[in-house]
């Protein structure tokens, strides 16, 4: 399954209409977590730019979402 090319931005978007909050953010990089999952995602926000194919794959694999669910959500 090829990942779609977005921005952190809208990933975060994406990870919270999954249920996602945001609880806290470092730097460039912001932290959400999942009650029911009890998981916390790393999204790092480099200015516009888009996520590397594996940086997303990874928080796709972290956050238990498949890509099809992801791209649903955008």
């Amino acid at each position: 399954m090829i990942l779609p090319r977005t921005t952190g931005e809208k990933v975060v978007s994406a990870l919270r209409k999954a249920g996602f909050e945001v609880v806290g953010t470092r730097g460039s990089h912001y932290y959400l977590y999942h009650a029911q999952r009890d998981v916390i995602v790393t999204v790092p926000l480099h200015s516009k730019k888009t996520l590397a194919p594996k940086t997303l794959q990874t928080i796709l694999f972290q956050a238990g979402i498949t890509v099809d669910e992801f791209r649903a959500l955008l």
